[in-house]
């Protein structure tokens, strides 16, 4: 059997700059990854840590937090990849990704504009208005290809793409949540979302890539896409021949996994009160011939909104993890 796991963290972190000391999440995360039982584990917002006497410059930064999580759980032994700055001369201060493997990784590198090139923007509101911008991304897109048992090669996406959030408006923000008018926040909506949709594309076009030369291929899309089925990201990133209209591109379609669970089944996250799917996992048709089910941890899932508000310095992570079983 082979487990694919993706796991949304939140800010794991220790030391001074940690708002829950380590070992407490660990207590809670630990069983968690155990109970996962993956084989390969994506997971999002993986915090790097100083060690002591150091700066902070990138070259210097560890994964320390992971380590510790990695170590509570029995997977010490396992391969580790990790996204670095865009610079690549080390780990970002915040929100790394992260693909732990059983199996040997044979290739890691990460998408950052390398197949979609920086949008350019010229504002329309605010004080900069008429400037122009470059947009790019909140953070790279991970790609790594794994070695399995019988020869097979699994092509493994782990993603964590921008939040729905509107991007800043100079001159246009009152405070963090509040904006001066709605056409400002439209505009930094509208720049958010050209920023997940653009990304999103980024690994479309390495998915497509990829099949050009193995059409056959073993390929996983897993990570935090911020975005529930329809949304534009999920839809770029599925490909489906009712959008491209074309049946003969129907092998590229990617899957997504939890359509084979009940939809009260199917969310990661409760915000204020509603049930969102906004985690997932999509395989391509070749890797879903070895398909034999799917788990969503959400049994205890709290609202983030209700946590984030009521609960001083909670340990748990408000994302469900998800996994896929496969028989290969």
């Amino acid at each position: 059997m082979l487990r694919i796991a993706t796991f949304n963290l939140e800010n794991l972190d220790m030391g001074p700059s940690a708002s829950v000391p380590l070992d407490a999440r660990l207590k809670l995360l630990g069983p968690q990854i155990m109970r996962i039982n993956a084989d390969v584990l994506c997971l999002q917002e993986i915090n790097a840590q100083r060690p002591e006497g150091k700066s902070d410059k990138a070259e210097h930064r560890r994964l320390d937090a992971l380590d510790a999580l990695l170590k509570s759980a029995g997977l010490s032994d396992f391969h580790v990849c990790a996204t670095r700055n865009r610079a690549g001369t080390g780990f970002a201060d915040i929100h790394n990704l992260a693909i732990v493997s059983r199996d040997p990784m044979i290739e890691n590198h990460q998408l950052w504009h390398d197949l979609v090139a920086e949008p350019k923007h010229r504002f329309i509101e605010g004080q900069d208005r008429g400037k122009d911008i470059t947009l790019n991304w909140d953070r790279p897109a991970q790609y790594g290809r794994i070695a399995l048992d019988g020869g097979r090669v699994l092509h493994c996406f782990n993603l964590h793409l921008r939040a729905p959030l509107a991007c800043p408006v100079p001159g246009e923000k009152q405070d963090a949540f509040v904006w001066n008018s709605v056409s400002a926040w439209a505009e930094g909506y509208y720049l958010s979302e050209i920023k997940r949709a653009g990304q999103a594309l980024e690994v479309r076009r390495k998915v497509d890539q990829i099949f050009e030369g193995e059409p056959d291929a073993l390929i996983c899309i897993a990570g935090d896409f911020n975005a529930e089925e329809h949304h534009t990201p999920v839809e770029i990133l599925r490909g489906d021949v009712e959008n491209t209209g074309n049946g003969a591109l129907a092998s590229r379609v990617m899957v997504p996994v939890e359509h084979s669970l009940s939809e009260t089944r199917r969310f990661t996250v409760i915000h204020q009160g509603h049930r969102q799917m906004l985690d997932h996992i999509m395989v391509s048709r070749a890797l879903l011939g070895f398909y034999k089910g799917s788990e969503i941890h959400n049994e205890d899932l709290a609202d983030e909104l209700v946590g984030y508000g009521a609960v001083e310095a909670s340990p748990v992570s408000y994302h469900a993890p998800v996994v896929a079983e496969f028989d290969l």
